[in-house]
């Protein structure tokens, strides 16, 4: 069981420290070019990325909502650092609403203020834009808010 911890602690801080890097990318992209860009540079690097993340999703049908249900949770290394909770998984769509966030939890940790972390989280967001729409879906996502409990909600739709 040691062992388990140990290796739940190493992903926990990749996560930190992804969370982290995205923090400074931010901040570094904003300094030369603003705040609104920098998002938008960073937006569109992690949309890239998640479209590849999507091709491990490709042996899902588009119109398969209890496939991207099942490949999407089984993709989750551990579900303790996300709790997810499937509120909706029927032939319309699936919806999934994360009540833990390891890169919000990190901002956190990291002192940043809730406007900022709202900011961050609606940029990471993005990654899961690319995963879903790269696969053939249609997808559409709520990211967190301050005041608001939990973090993201996903909504995936079956695509054309």
């Amino acid at each position: 069981m040691a062992e388990v911890q140990r290796l739940k602690a190493a992903l926990r801080g990749a996560f930190a420290n992804r969370a982290m890097a995205y923090l400074y990318f931010f901040k570094a992209i904003a300094k030369r070019h603003g705040e609104d860009e920098a998002a938008e540079i960073m937006k569109e690097a992690l949309y890239a990325r998640g479209c590849e993340i999507g091709r491990l999703f490709g042996h899902v049908e588009p119109t398969d909502m209890e496939g991207i249900r099942d490949a999407f949770l089984d993709f989750i290394p551990d579900h303790d650092l996300l709790d997810p909770e499937v509120r909706r998984a029927d032939v319309g769509g699936v919806d999934i609403k994360f009540h833990r966030c390891p890169l919000k939890e990190a901002w956190a940790e990291a002192g940043l203020s809730e406007p900022d972390i709202a900011k961050l989280c609606e940029i990471a967001g993005v990654v899961d834009n690319g995963t879903f729409e790269g696969a053939g879906f249609e997808f559409s996502a709520e990211t967190w808010k301050p005041g608001e409990e939990g973090c993201c909600f996903l909504h995936i739709r079956p695509g054309a």
